[in-house]
């Protein structure tokens, strides 16, 4: 994994879903301000419903505080979109299906389910500066408090 302090590799382009808009952009243009990317496994499955409903309660909070809030998954935007409308999701959605950004952070783990082993992104979130200097990083994300822990993370940089 990345570690902080270290730049990462920004030109990778990357579909996102901004206010109900689905575009592609490079990732460098989602950092017109620190950003902060919290990345989940899939759409509609329990842990991940409840890091992203504790990111929509807080996301004007990271906003006032000067920071794009990106949540980042391998679904399409046609399911973010469907996804945002459900959860009241304020913020920008990325479909990464090709492991883009996880690969520019190093943080493709293995992983096993139902009996199969696969790589696949870690549920972790970056700090991301407007140069791509990672500033935090949290390795193992708490579902229902990841707003909080992100908020103490940003507050201790």
């Amino acid at each position: 994994m990345v570690k902080k302090g270290e730049k990462i590799d920004t030109g990778f382009s990357l579909s996102v879903v901004e206010n109900g808009e689905e575009k592609e952009v490079k990732f460098s243009d989602l950092l017109n301000r620190p950003a902060v990317v919290s990345v989940y496994m899939r759409n509609n499955t329990s842990g991940c419903d409840k890091q992203n409903r504790s990111l929509a309660e807080h996301s004007d909070w990271f906003d006032k505080k000067g920071y794009n809030l990106i949540a980042l998954s391998k679904d399409s935007c046609g399911s973010h979109k469907n996804y945002a409308e459900k959860l009241n999701i304020n913020y920008t959605l990325a479909s990464d299906p090709d492991f883009k950004f996880a690969e520019a952070t190093n943080s493709i783990v293995e992983k096993k389910m139902y009996g199969k082993t696969f790589d696949a992104p870690s549920r972790s979130a970056f700090v991301i500066d407007t140069d791509g200097t990672v500033l935090g990083i949290i390795e193992k994300i708490n579902t229902k408090a990841h707003a909080e822990e992100l908020k103490e993370l940003i507050e201790s940089i």
